[in-house]
C-alpha cells in the first residue's frame, strides 16, 4: 500500500476559508502520517490567499505554494498542479476544490481505493453516500442534468459526471497531461472522466457542502463545444481513451 500521494488544489481568493480548509486538511494528514499538498495560486486570486499559502509553506513543509501567474484558467491551474506532483515523483494524486467544497476527510477513502486496484477514484454526490449541499437550485440542476447529458452523449456510465474531487495513479496523470484537454473551465472533469472511461476506476460518495461561484455563460459555452465535440467523434468511431 503506497502513502507516497500528493493532493493538487487550486487557490483562488480562499482567504475567508483558508484557515478551516488548511486546518482540516492538516488534521487528515497528521491521522495519515504521509502526503504533500500543492497550494496553486495564480493572477485569478486578488485577495491574500497567496501569502498565506506562502506562510503556511514556511511553516509546515507538507504544504508547497506553487505560483502560476502565466495561467490562463482553472483548468491551467489543475494541470500546473499535476505537473508539480509528477515531478516530485508522488505515486498517487488527488485533485480536491478549496474553500470547504470537498471534506479532506475523504482522502483515506480515495486512498483505499486507489490501493485496491483501481486506476481511479472520481467523487460523486449522487451515488449511496454521497450528498450535494448549500447549492442553489441551479447549481444543483447544472450538475444532474450535466451528469444525465455526458452519458447519454458519450456513451458513459458514471453516476457523477462533473465532480471536481478525483485521485489517480501516477501513470495515468501523465497519459492525460500528455494527451491534452480542450476544456478551458468545469467541463474539465466530465472531459476527465470520457477519456478514462476505460480504466479501471471506482466512484466514491462525497459530501459537496459548500457553495461553488456562478458559472459564467463563457464557461457554459465551453462545456457545450467541447461535448458536443467529443460527442462528434464518437459517432464517427474516432473518439479514443487516454
Amino acid at each position: 500500500m503506497t502513502f507516497n500521494f500528493a493532493v493538487v488544489t487550486p487557490m483562488a481568493n480562499e482567504e475567508k476559508d483558508f484557515h478551516a480548509f488548511t486546518s482540516s486538511l492538516i488534521e487528515v494528514l497528521d491521522l495519515l502520517k504521509h502526503g504533500k499538498v500543492y497550494l496553486i495560486v495564480d493572477n485569478a486570486s486578488k485577495d491574500n490567499t497567496l501569502q498565506l499559502c506562502k506562510q503556511l509553506s514556511a511553516a509546515d513543509d507538507r504544504f508547497a505554494t506553487v505560483w502560476v501567474p502565466e495561467n490562463r484558467n482553472v483548468v491551467d491551474a489543475y494541470l500546473a498542479g499535476y505537473k508539480e506532483a509528477l515531478k516530485h515523483k508522488h505515486e498517487i494524486i488527488i485533485e480536491m476544490d478549496a474553500g470547504l467544497s470537498h471534506d479532506p476527510r475523504a482522502l483515506p477513502m480515495f486512498l483505499r481505493v486507489l490501493n485496491e486496484g483501481n486506476e481511479c477514484a472520481f467523487g460523486s454526490r449522487f451515488i449511496n453516500g454521497g450528498s450535494m449541499a448549500e447549492s442553489n437550485w441551479r447549481r444543483a440542476f447544472l450538475s444532474k442534468f450535466g451528469t444525465i447529458l455526458s452519458n447519454v452523449l458519450l456513451g458513459t456510465s458514471m453516476y457523477d459526471m462533473t465532480s471536481g474531487y478525483q485521485g489517480f495513479h501516477a501513470n495515468i496523470v501523465e497519459r492525460f497531461v500528455e494527451h491534452g484537454l480542450l476544456s478551458k473551465a468545469h467541463f474539465y472533469q466530465t472531459e476527465l472522466r470520457y477519456l478514462l472511461r476505460k480504466s479501471r476506476y471506482a466512484e466514491i460518495p462525497i459530501h459537496y457542502r459548500a457553495p461553488s461561484p456562478s458559472i459564467s455563460k463563457k464557461a457554459i459555452r465551453n462545456s457545450i463545444d467541447v461535448l458536443f465535440h467529443y460527442f462528434v467523434l464518437r459517432l464517427k468511431f474516432k473518439s479514443k481513451a487516454v
